[in-house]
């Protein structure tokens, strides 16, 4: 029995030499590749050898190195070269999107590549040097061949290799692989690959190449289950709303139902204002003052998210207007934008309302010349209706203080000539990459105008006097551009709210304020911010007293934005002014809304907040969620406790996720499916649920 195990030893271990041996170039290929994907895992995550994610990286590796025996040898390089260049964009344009987004690319988003030419510097500024790096192996291999082909290497392979052998057992090789990874994988783990929650989970322990292929199999989902997946989620979206509408004909009434019934609207969309700023001061300055004051005088929620994906301030619009969440795969706006939708401004239109939108950029940016009129807005007053000068713009477009100043006289005439109106107003100003140096040194001015010095006191070691340092602290960093940026968007607001309330207009109009999503920042950044010790100047290390840990529980709090109910009508005003300290969505805006408005969407996912209290759960497109008592990480199945005593009954966390994924899965199947437009006539209202429906 020794002999013969010793014999199949030596046996295996000679078919292994002789491959490697005979199959430089496949061989070249698969270490190079290899290479290219730890280093890739090692700057993303930097833990690059775990089991599954190798493994799993190294079989598609495999699998594609089997294609190639089908392949005359002397004809295999170009095959080679060409994976070789797809695994390397891969990895540049992962790193690169994971710098900007903290998430990773998808196919689907190449439809938005059109937007890229309006946020160009947003992009650049992101690039290092090290996402590069990945192209030094094509080159690599590239050098590698021309050494092979200077060799009797080619001609020797076409006399000596059998391709279907060498086929099937390198397939062989990556289908035991991938079994031995199936048999580690549990039922959450196959969800997670087939509906693409959590990127950075898929990634983190699918292997890039994996999640590239298995993206590009749910981007091409759309027209897929045009023709496949359309019965399950019909039937999923009847039970779903009728389940739904029989717990709405259980609410009752609150204090603030109707409070705000044949009011104005106009929504204010701040970008990238988040509540960290609210209430700082640097320097003895305040960041904030204009939503500070509005926050004090209005209804106030300080623990608002938006839910957005990587359809950013776009998906903040839909999520808004909507209460569904943003898709699982693609942009709403781009992919989804002839989808019927019940939205604010088509319910208020129902009651008379005129509706409109303005965003002093290209009309076509985020697809909004086609997308405002699907979710309902009569007229969009986008670049065209501005007067755009090199002396008036800064970023992407129209600065604020010219945006709120030019919009005046179309307000006016809106009010004038309508009883009742709803508008969107979006500022640009705060856009990523920040602090972007406009042409007019007067408006550079505005935006410099915040010291983000810091002048301490040391004693001096020569003459033992005190004496007087400056640093730059936050002057020049990514943060202090920021919030330079955001200071200067906030005095724009002021400059507005002083017309509106000095103006004879807007007494029966209410304004809502929200920050559409985070300045994504890196955590490095705040972790400077916080750990920053003013009286020395020093920055406090780990080991430190002091030391603030701002890990990535940390990271996805600060990612709340302020939303703020105000207006200048002094008896509602004294009726709304209370802060809210629940959580709450964006997807909660609506049905909230629409308490005071007295107009509800049977669609929405979201609460209204004064209805559902302190229960809420705010979902994320990456099935993590918040409530008043965890956040949840959904990539890791942890949680961090927002508070001390928190107790948790046994089935707290679990019915969270069902709520959760039931949400995310409703939303997308309506969005993909066009659900509302085709199923709404067959949800029940009924106590007892349709027999089609049970069937």
């Amino acid at each position: 029995m020794k002999k013969k195990v010793n014999a199949l030893v030596k046996k295996v271990r000679k078919k292994f030499v002789q491959y490697i041996s005979t199959n430089r170039l496949s061989i070249s290929f698969m270490i190079l590749s290899m290479i290219e994907t730890t280093i890739f895992r090692y700057f993303i995550f930097g833990n690059p050898w775990q089991f599954m994610p190798c493994t799993l990286d190294f079989a598609i590796i495999l699998i594609i190195v089997s294609i190639s025996y089908f392949i005359k040898p002397n004809k295999q390089y170009n095959y080679y070269l060409v994976w070789s260049i797809i695994i390397t964009l891969m990895c540049i344009i992962n790193s690169v999107y994971y710098s900007f987004y903290m998430s990773f690319a998808s196919f689907s988003l190449l439809a938005s590549l059109s937007q890229v030419r309006t946020v160009t510097d947003s992009l650049t500024e992101k690039f290092r040097i090290i996402d590069f790096v990945y192209l030094a192996f094509p080159i690599i291999f590239y050098l590698i061949h021309k050494h092979l082909k200077s060799s009797t290497y080619y001609r020797f392979m076409t006399k000596i290799e059998k391709g279907k052998k060498m086929f099937a057992a390198t397939l062989l090789v990556a289908v035991i692989i991938i079994a031995i990874n199936m048999l580690n994988m549990d039922g959450t783990d196959y969800s997670r690959l087939t509906k693409l929650w959590n990127r950075d989970y898929n990634v983190k322990r699918f292997g890039l190449i994996l999640y590239q292929f298995d993206d590009l199999a749910q981007s091409l989902t759309p027209k897929i289950n045009s023709l496949f997946g359309y019965d399950e989620a019909s039937k999923e979206f009847r039970e779903f709303y009728t389940n739904l509408k029989q717990e709405k004909s259980l609410k009752e009434d609150n204090k603030y139902t109707g409070i705000l019934d044949g009011k104005n609207v106009i929504f204010i969309h701040m970008e990238s204002i988040q509540t960290f700023l609210v209430d700082k001061q640097i320097n003895g300055v305040e960041l904030t003052p204009t939503i500070n004051r509005l926050s004090k005088e209005g209804m106030y929620f300080n623990n608002f998210y938006p839910q957005v994906s990587t359809g950013t301030s776009s998906d903040t619009e839909f999520t808004l207007n909507t209460s569904l969440m943003p898709a699982l795969s693609g942009i709403v706006f781009v992919s989804y934008y002839n989808r019927e939708y019940v939205t604010i401004p088509k319910l208020l239109k129902d009651k008379g309302y005129y509706t409109f939108s303005m965003h002093a950029n290209l009309a076509s940016m985020w697809n909004r010349d086609k997308m405002h009129p699907s979710l309902g807005y009569d007229n969009f007053y986008s670049s065209t209706s501005f007067d755009i000068t090199d002396e008036t713009s800064v970023g992407l477009g129209l600065t604020d203080q010219e945006f709120f100043t030019q919009a005046q006289n179309i307000l006016e005439k809106i009010e004038i000539e309508n009883e009742n109106y709803m508008g969107t107003m979006i500022q640009l100003s705060n856009h990523s990459p920040f602090y972007a140096t406009p042409n007019n040194p007067e408006i550079y001015d505005n935006y410099g105008k915040l010291d983000l010095t810091n002048t301490y006191t040391v004693m001096d070691e020569e003459t033992n006097e005190p004496k007087t340092v400056t640093d730059n602290y936050l002057e020049g960093t990514k943060l202090g551009n920021y919030i330079k940026s955001a200071h200067y968007a906030d005095m724009a607001l002021g400059e507005f709210f002083k017309y509106v309330e000095e103006s004879p207009y807007y007494e029966d109009t209410v304004f809502v304020l929200y920050g559409d999503h985070d300045a994504k920042l890196n955590k490095s950044e705040y972790q400077y911010y916080y750990n920053y010790d003013k009286e020395t100047g020093k920055v406090y290390e780990e080991d430190d007293e002091g030391y603030v840990d701002f890990d990535d529980y940390q990271q996805e709090i600060n990612r709340r934005t302020p939303l703020i109910i105000w207006t200048k009508n002094k008896d509602i005003k004294k009726k709304i002014n209370v802060t809210n300290n629940n959580v709450i969505g964006m997807y909660d805006i609506l049905p909230t809304l629409g308490n005071m408005m007295n107009f509800d969407s049977d669609f929405a996912l979201g609460h209204d907040i004064y209805d559902i209290k302190d229960n809420n759960i705010v979902i994320f497109p990456n099935a993590n969620f918040v409530t008043n008592k965890i956040y949840y990480n959904n990539s890791n199945s942890s949680y961090l406790a927002l508070g001390n005593n928190i107790v948790l009954e046994s089935d707290y966390i679990e019915n969270c996720k069902k709520y959760t994924e039931e949400r995310l899965d409703v939303s997308n199947n309506i969005i993909v499916y066009d659900l509302i437009k085709r199923d709404e006539e067959k949800i029940s209202v009924n106590t007892n649920v349709n027999e089609d429906i049970k069937e």
